[in-house]
């Protein structure tokens, strides 16, 4: 269990310091390179690690040779609105991080759901902050019970990504304390996190990591936060602005703002040591808490019990599944036929784009699902449509290794590739690699197509390239950067097609690309970033459809599953639309016709529109699910398990229809005009119907809300089953206030818990309702302040499907 306050580490945090002098103490705050920071010997400190989450733990080396469990989106956790899971998933991730030397996991991202065009939207949790301060807290305690720190983030505002390095957010008081800050204080409050991320972006005029009012005045002043903050990479711009604003550490090492420069500001008399002192103070106290300073037992002796990966990564997968409509479909009928169709049932997409992806030792497609699940004879499959056109890193069919050489052509190290994609940053390199003596890199390996035809293949990044596939170069030739403003657009953006093939299904080819690194085309951080992508033979688009519609005529029923790609969903940019890529929507109408018995399974991490959605039987979302998603897949539609998930974001029927959903700035600046009025809470303002609101998601039973009783403590909610198969419900708590002595949303969740039950049984929902539900925050007065009035309490399924209702009368604060 965490502690509470630190305080009894503050002895051992003293003596530390007090040995160690100024160049020490601005090394310690400068990192140690990209992941670390140094060890102190003369204090007993040895180094802390940090790493990349959410759903799985990197460590160090972004590498295959040492897989990650991954689990689901962040989107899907948030869906199975159960912050008790949310803790045995930050249990797991911690012991994933104490395999790896990880001392400090660098999640949650706790940013909400602005915009539904925000990017990395699949990586946060939900657009509303009760939400979101849930479920983190739950994370938070959970990596944090297996003795590994956590990094809160990104504080605070970092709500998209089109300029997200220098936009200026300009909020105001009441939005930013009621929304954007609440769930960062809610975590700080209820599971007392090690560790808070400060993002790139300015708030009102001052970039986060020199944001003393933020962090010095609110985050730990008022909320009384005792960890420390490091910056997001490479956000820290300025060392006396920065270490006067309270940023602790910045990263990656070691040149940053802080070290010499550090030391040469105190010197010069511009810093007072004092603020070097605490920011050393809070270092020290987080190493005391994860076991790293000497003379300083750690928080946690006794781990949790171990968990399986493999099967905490289903259940989470299965119950963060959101069944939006269900039209008699599922779960599926024993003894029928299933046809399966769309590349992503085979090919399925398990996590998000950018920081947050790791390397699984294994994937369940939905197709390996199903196929595992259903007797033999019963599933067939067709592709009957691709996501995209485009390229992607070498994956399918591919066994490749990265061949490390230095000036003279000695190969120096080697690793293992799980797909076409060197992504190496700090000390991701091979053993034995470094970077003073890497001349080259070489992918090299075979490749076994699982079709006959043309093969494209290209390179993806910047410098000198020799692509050879068969033993015919297709390339080689220097890539120069193009009209990329960001330079990580250079390396994860657009491939290049350098050539094609004709290749035949089930016959080895040998390929290589050959890369010589030079200073010129180097990557914006300490490392080397290139792909090896390929795209497989190309038929005509209408022929796959009609192959698709064919086997779904002569199937009982046809699942067909529709995915973003990494160039519609990841870190680094925002999405320009809600639509799905290729010809995805055309496959599903020709498909619901061909067979009215149609389920749909959106592989999305977020809101994707949905044109045909009341033309199909079934629509099941199930996020970006991780490395069990098809397993999981199979137990929701064959009726093993119940879909559990709940919306955690309001899905628009159409993107003209989201109330907000500006994300790029204007001079440099992102107004958030909205307010208040975010989420559910602006579709109620603007009067609009959504596909389907927060909170919705239906399970394979039926529920009656009997009684709704309020007590001093919250309310009590009594529900039972009336269908005939065991269920699980969430029951969401609702505040309307009859009042309007202010400006206000109409309603805004206060509380939620799931409860159980088996068929004709009941049982009882207990939900605190806390007193902030019932303030605002005054700007006249800096503080928050109740409302006094009468507020109707609703017992609902969601946000619109409300069961039950009772008054409720707030005095005002005094």
């Amino acid at each position: 269990m965490t502690d509470a306050t630190g305080s009894r580490y503050e002895p051992a945090v003293e003596a530390a310091l007090g040995k160690l002098d100024l160049d020490a103490k601005t090394r310690l705050l400068a990192g140690q390179d990209m992941w670390t920071l140094p060890a102190l010997p003369e204090i007993g400190l040895t180094s802390l690690v940090m790493s990349d989450g959410p759903i799985g733990v990197r460590g160090v080396r972004w590498t295959a040779d040492d897989p990650s469990v991954a689990l689901p989106s962040p989107t899907a956790l948030a869906a199975t609105w159960d912050p008790a899971l949310a803790r045995r998933a930050g249990r797991l991730l911690a012991q994933e991080a104490r395999r790896k030397g990880v001392h400090v996991l660098l999640a949650p991202t706790v940013n909400l759901h602005r915009s539904p065009l925000g990017g990395r939207h699949f990586e946060a949790y939900s657009e509303d902050p009760y939400l979101t301060g849930a479920i983190g807290t739950g994370y938070v305690l959970g990596v944090q019970d297996g003795g590994v720190g956590t990094t809160v983030k990104h504080f605070v505002a970092n709500d998209a990504e089109t300029d997200r390095f220098t936009v200026n957010n300009k909020i105001d008081a009441r939005p930013l304390r009621e929304l954007y800050l609440a769930p960062f204080e809610a975590i700080v409050t209820n599971a007392r996190p090690w560790g808070i991320m400060t993002a790139y972006n300015q708030v009102n005029g001052a970039t986060m990591t020199e944001h003393h009012h933020l962090v010095n005045e609110v985050l730990r002043g008022e909320w009384g936060f005792d960890g420390f903050n490091v910056s997001d990479w490479m956000a820290a711009r300025d060392t006396k602005r920065a270490i006067e604003g309270g940023l602790d550490v910045a990263m990656p090492g070691p040149r940053t703002v802080y070290g010499e420069a550090l030391a040469a500001a105190v010197r010069a008399g511009e810093v007072d040591e004092t603020a070097v002192d605490a920011a050393v103070r809070n270092v020290l106290r987080l190493a005391a808490r994860v076991g790293a300073l000497e003379g300083a037992g750690p928080v946690v002796t006794a781990y949790p019990a171990p968990l399986d990966g493999d099967a905490l990564a289903r259940e989470v997968a299965r119950r963060s599944f959101v069944l939006v409509r269900n039209e008699g479909a599922l779960p599926l009928a024993p003894g029928g036929t299933v046809a399966l169709l769309g590349a992503a049932a085979r090919d399925a997409r398990v996590l998000g784009g950018g920081s947050a992806q790791v390397f699984p030792d294994h994937t369940v497609s939905p197709l390996d699902g199903l196929t595992a699940a259903l007797p033999s004879g019963t599933l067939t499959y067709a592709i009957g449509a691709e996501p995209s056109d485009e390229l992607a890193p070498a994956r399918q069919g591919f066994e490749l290794r990265a061949v490390c050489r230095d000036a003279g052509g000695t190969v120096i190290g080697a690793g293992s590739l799980p797909n076409g994609q060197v992504q190496w940053i700090g000390d991701d390199l091979p053993e034995g690699v470094t970077y003073e003596k890497l001349h080259s890199i070489e992918i090299t390996g075979t490749f076994t197509p699982r079709e006959s035809g043309e093969h494209a293949f290209g390179t993806r990044g910047l410098g000198a390239f020799t692509l050879t596939v068969a033993g015919r170069t297709l390339y080689d030739g220097v890539q120069e950067m193009g009209d990329e403003a960001d330079p990580f657009e250079a390396f994860f953006g657009a491939p290049l097609e350098r050539g094609k093939v004709a290749l035949t299904e089930g016959v080895p080819v040998e390929v290589s690309l050959l890369h010589p690194l030079d200073q010129e085309h180097a990557a914006p951080l300490p490392g080397v970033m290139f792909s090896f992508v390929h795209l497989g033979p190309r038929r005509d688009p209408d022929e796959l459809i009609a192959e698709a519609a064919e086997a779904a005529r002569a199937a009982d029923t046809a699942v067909v599953v529709v995915a973003t790609t990494e160039r519609v969903e990841s870190e680094g940019f925002d999405r320009a639309d809600l639509k799905l890529p290729g010809r995805q929507d055309d496959l599903v109408r020709a498909v619901a016709a061909a067979n009215p018995n149609t389920v749909v399974v959106v592989n999305a991490g977020s809101p994707v529109e949905m044109p045909w959605r009341d033309d199909v039987a079934a629509v099941l979302l199930s996020w970006f699910p991780g490395q069990e998603g098809g397993a999981a897949l199979a137990d929701v539609l064959l009726g093993a398990e119940e879909p559990g998930g709940r919306l955690p974001t309001t899905w628009p029927a159409t993107l003209a229809d989201a109330p907000v959903t500006e994300v790029t700035p204007t001079d440099g600046e992102l107004h958030y005009t909205e307010g208040l009025f975010t989420g559910y809470r602006a579709w109620d303002r603007a009067g609009t119907t959504p596909a389907y609101p927060f909170g919705h998601g239906l399970g394979y039973t039926t529920w009656e809300y009997e009684a709704l009783e309020l007590t001093p403590e919250g309310a009590t909610v009594r529900v039972r089953n009336t269908g005939s198969r065991p269920g699980r419900e969430t029951v969401q708590l609702y505040v309307a206030p009859v009042d309007d002595r202010v400006e206000r949303p109409a309603r805004w969740l206060a509380g939620f818990a799931s409860v159980e039950a088996g068929p004709g049984e009941s049982a009882e929902a207990e939900i605190p309702l806390p007193k902030r539900a019932f303030e605002i925050w005054d700007e006249a007065t800096g503080a928050w302040t109740a409302i006094p009035g009468t507020y109707e309490i609703r017992a609902s399924r969601s946000l619109t499907d409300t069961r039950l209702r009772a008054t409720l009368t707030v005095e005002g604060t005094d």
